[in-house]
């Protein structure tokens, strides 16, 4: 591969984060507007590992290059740390970069 074409890859990798970014932002800016949650992300293209804590089990992703893993993210940041959605605690790692789940318990 030519070293053209790695700087080609390069900028076009940071033009489509860029992309990514703004397009996260317009549907926060949507929700605002509308004044209903819309999620901007998808759990399920998360890479998950299942694992045991002292609390029990519970899933984490250090995922980072991915979009939805991001914007989850981002979300917590705004959520000071954590948050419910579908019938899942979210929650951030000290390391801000590792996101946990677990399943609440139902009442």
């Amino acid at each position: 591969m030519s070293e053209d074409f790695k700087v080609f890859i390069d900028d076009f990798v940071d033009f489509l984060n860029a992309q990514e970014s703004s397009i996260v932002k317009m549907k926060a800016q949507i929700e605002k507007l509308l004044g209903s949650r819309i999620w901007t992300w998808n759990p399920d293209k998360i890479v998950w590992l299942k694992t045991e804590g002292w609390k029990g089990e519970y899933e984490k992703s250090s995922d980072v290059n991915n979009a939805e893993f991001k914007a989850l993210l981002t979300d917590l940041a705004d959520h000071k740390g954590s948050l419910i959605r579908d019938g899942f605690f979210y929650w951030t790692f000290k390391n801000g970069s590792t996101i946990g789940r677990k399943r609440k318990a139902k009442a």
